[in-house]
């Protein structure tokens, strides 16, 4: 003990600064001290393996769920065209709509539990977790209308009414799978704001193997056709999510879970506040996407063109799987950091898994710009959909590395709990100077599909350049605060004090 303190009073001044309070700032799954302006390279190498403990298997997990639909378009390419046709409309509109709505609201449990993991209030974790399944299952009772009603949707939209009443009758045999969405998002966040993601990763890996077995057998073997696609999809979702709930109360959480609580329904108009707000800022982000190929097909002899830019958002898809998982990491780690007092920390983890993201961004533009005639080979046979999807690559580098830096910057957002103001930004951005921009570009002029992605990349710069200037101006300090009060006026007990 003497030692001990001898060695510590010898010690530097500059050197005590850079000290972490407590032992547990050691550990790998709490959050790192930082207490002193100066950052060295140890701190850094220490955040940049927390960011990987957390994105690592947050890739692999966004890429096996991803891959549950692409298995069931894979198989159901074999039935026809009607039926692949038929598929892909609902898994892009419909599925993609609820989805996006589901992992909107499972957001703000992300913001909840990670800053109470901080503020080590793991006591309301259940309590965040049972609120959230709660909010998203009755969301899931008001879109369940979507499904039901899918076919009259379709024909609304002037889809090929053939295609609309199979569609239809593919939407209600997947209704278990909305619920399956409804649980599968809060326990998802619940699991990350703990940095336990491995054995999601392995869990949702697994399912993988076997939705494509499932297949094999009802659609191929059986000859179930559709119904059999439907039926698989429904047991892998859900034997995904039964899995993590198993998981979660099989004792693994002896602090976080303690059992159901009518705790739950207690300040649930706040939550469902946060919760929308996460939702709208997630949806805005995805229907952009989804109106670039909309307004494309509005274009004369789109066919083309469209499947030009499906190719180009295909690949862009893939590569946002990596940029998702650094989304969750500094989701994970900001709200962390927040909850525990420690401004300084949130701001390393924002610079480290900004700068990393985008790295990858880099490469990954480079690739597409170097294999430029190469790569439309991979999806497409038609030399005409070859050469327009050459002309579009600069665009789709761009878009590549733009997006590379603003799901992180997300990531942020949830983490502070700006959703409502990133919204708002999203807004302004995307469909009041981006989309018009894009409309102008594509229909007044001879630029085509070109000036509409010229006019969406125009909105993402400026949406992701307004970010980064709130990022620029944030009082972290303040954040802190926030976050200590939200901890506390929702059920749990303050943090220590802030570290300067």
């Amino acid at each position: 003990m003497l030692d001990e303190h001898k060695n510590e009073t010898e010690m530097s001044s500059e050197d005590q600064k850079l000290l972490p309070l407590g032992k547990e700032a050691f550990e790998i799954e709490g959050p790192t001290v930082l207490t002193g302006w100066r950052v060295t390279e140890s701190w850094i190498t220490r955040e940049s393996k927390d960011t990987w403990e957390i994105a690592g298997p947050a890739i692999l997990t966004s890429i096996a769920q991803f891959s549950i639909g692409f298995i069931t378009s894979a198989y159901v390419g074999h039935l026809g065209e009607v039926e692949l046709a038929a598929v892909s409309i609902v898994q892009n509109v419909i599925e993609g709509f609820v989805y996006g709505v589901m992992l909107g609201i499972g957001s703000a449990l992300e913001t909840l539990c990670g800053q109470a993991v901080g503020a080590r209030q793991l006591n309301m974790l259940g309590i965040y977790l049972q609120r959230s399944s709660i909010i998203t299952l009755v969301t899931a009772l008001f879109l369940l209308p979507a499904y039901i009603f899918t076919s009259p949707l379709l024909n609304l939209l002037h889809q090929e009414k053939h295609i609309s009443e199979v569609a239809g009758k593919y939407a209600i045999w997947s209704i278990p799978q909305l619920f399956a969405y409804a649980l599968n998002f809060p326990i998802q966040k619940f699991l990350q704001a703990q940095s336990k993601v491995w054995v999601m990763t392995i869990i949702s890996m697994g399912v993988v193997g076997l939705h494509v077995f499932l297949n094999l057998l009802l659609v191929i073997w059986l000859d179930h056709g559709l119904l059999g696609a439907a039926i698989a999809g429904n047991i892998s979702w859900w034997i995904l999510v039964l899995a993590h709930v198993v998981y979660v109360v099989s004792g693994s959480f002896p602090e976080a879970w303690v059992g159901l609580s009518l705790s739950a329904f207690s300040s649930l108009c706040g939550f469902m506040r946060l919760s929308l707000a996460s939702a709208v800022m997630l949806c805005l982000e995805l229907w952009y996407s989804t109106l670039v190929i909309l307004m494309v097909g509005w274009l004369p002899s789109p066919e083309v063109a469209v499947d030009a830019i499906s190719i180009c958002m295909n690949v862009e898809l893939w590569t946002l799987m990596i940029s998702l998982g650094f989304n969750a990491a500094v989701s994970v780690r900001v709200s962390n950091e927040l909850g525990a007092g420690n401004p300084k920390g949130a701001k390393l983890s924002v610079a480290v898994n900004v700068v990393t993201s985008t790295v990858f961004g880099v490469i990954f533009a480079v690739a597409i710009l170097v294999t430029e005639y190469q790569f439309p080979k991979m999806l497409t046979t038609d030399p005409t959909v070859m050469k327009e999807t050459t002309k579009l690559v600069y665009f789709l580098a761009a878009y590549v590395l733009i997006n590379s830096i603003q799901p992180v910057l997300h990531g942020v957002a949830v983490g502070a709990g700006w959703q409502s103001t990133v919204a708002w930004i999203n807004t302004i951005c995307y469909y009041i100077v981006g989309l018009p921009i894009g409309g102008l570009l594509g229909f007044k002029s001879s630029l085509g599909v070109q000036g509409i992605w010229l006019g969406v990349i125009i909105g993402i710069v400026l949406q992701t350049a307004v970010l980064l200037f709130i990022l620029c101006r944030t009082n972290w300090r303040e954040e802190a605060l926030q976050a200590e009060e939200r901890v506390r006026s929702w059920g749990g007990s303050p943090p220590g004090p802030l570290v300067e």
